[in-house]
């Protein structure tokens, strides 16, 4: 019985990674929009101190920013939106009448997202290594991914919530209203100290702000909060979005299914 579950899980993790691939969009967005973003932030004058008195460099403070950024955006854009468009094409009657447990079914896309979460990252390090002169230590390197990894539960139960929100055509459009709003205000784009007042206030409360902060600790930037803490707020985010997504699911199973 165990080896049965592994081996639907294969497949259907196979399935997911090829199906992930063909999609050019979901390319786009995990992978080159974080490159096209970093050459604009990232490649300016790439060995300055990215803020006054900083011992950090401009390419070096990109580099994390983008990995979050990176990270947190295949997991809300494969999930709330490949779940959207699943449920407009009615793939889940389809899993509700197939003998694959929805357990295997959800396992899958995480595995696939972590996959090409690291996938991404990689070649962001790569080009921020060879473009803007980003030298880390190997555990460096590794403790950065691995922190993003770590942290992204959040996002994927964000991503499941808002899958099971939005319409398969609307989805585009209320991940992005929603995930880039907060990608400027948590400090990706833009260092925080520089944002409006108002804003600045809110940032460090926002949930890409503490996942931000995973990676720029990596570097040694004083952060708002301990590695721990921000774990812990992440946790938080990652239980509260769960039970939306719980919610949401349950709506739509009732109104397709009662």
């Amino acid at each position: 019985m165990t080896a049965s579950y592994a081996r639907m899980l294969w497949m259907q993790f196979r399935a997911e990674l090829v199906k992930f691939w063909r999609v050019p969009a979901n390319a786009f967005f995990s992978l080159a929009l974080p490159l096209i973003i970093f050459i604009f932030f990232g490649l300016r004058d790439p060995t300055s101190p990215y803020a006054p008195g900083a011992t950090v460099s401009t390419g070096a403070f990109v580099m994390a920013s983008m990995a979050a950024y990176t990270v947190g955006s295949v997991m809300v854009f494969s999930f709330g939106i490949g779940v959207a468009v699943e449920r407009g094409q009615k793939q889940d009657v389809l899993l509700r009448a197939s003998p694959l447990p929805p357990a295997i079914y959800l396992l899958a896309k995480v595995m696939n997202a972590l996959v090409f979460s690291l996938f991404a990252m990689t070649l962001l390090f790569v080009f921020a290594h060879f473009a803007a002169s980003v030298n880390l230590s190997a555990i460096a390197w590794i403790s950065l991914a691995g922190r993003l990894l770590l942290g992204s539960l959040a996002f994927i139960m964000l991503g499941f919530a808002l899958g099971y929100l939005a319409g398969p055509n609307s989805a585009p459009a209320v991940v992005n209203l929603i995930y880039l709003p907060v990608a400027f205000g948590s400090g990706i784009f833009i260092p925080a100290q520089f944002l409006p007042d108002f804003i600045r206030g809110l940032s460090p409360y926002l949930p890409l702000s503490p996942f931000a902060q995973l990676a720029w600790s990596v570097l040694g930037i004083k952060t708002d909060r301990s590695v721990e803490g921000n774990l812990l707020l992440l946790g938080a985010y990652a239980i509260v979005f769960f039970l939306l997504a719980v919610w949401a699911y349950r709506r739509d199973t009732s109104l397709k299914f009662t």
